[in-house]
């Protein structure tokens, strides 16, 4: 998958965790379910010990109540393209 497309997918899946903010009383049971299932993905969207410990992550983020406001898989996007994936520089002799 295209990393810009991998983005937005990954800023949409956050805004769906903020769907809790809009249905006041329904919201935070709504993240009994989204939770695992944001986890899940986590786990498929970001391979390896990085998708492991981001699902954990997701999930718990999505589970405690008021901490849906953090942008989790955006930040795992930021983590995968833009930290962990700086490229070497060789250098010359």
């Amino acid at each position: 998958m295209n990393k810009f497309l991998k983005l937005l997918l990954c800023l949409l899946l956050d805004a769906m965790g903020y769907i809790s903010f809009v249905i006041p009383g329904i919201g935070e049971f709504s993240d009994i379910i989204w939770a695992p299932v944001s986890g899940f993905i986590m786990t498929k969207l970001f391979k390896g010990k990085a998708g492991k410990i981001g699902g954990i992550i997701a999930f718990a983020e999505e589970a405690l109540p008021f901490t849906d406001v953090i942008p989790t898989f955006t930040i795992m996007w930021v983590y995968t393209y833009l930290i962990k994936a700086k490229p070497t520089t060789k250098k010359l002799k």
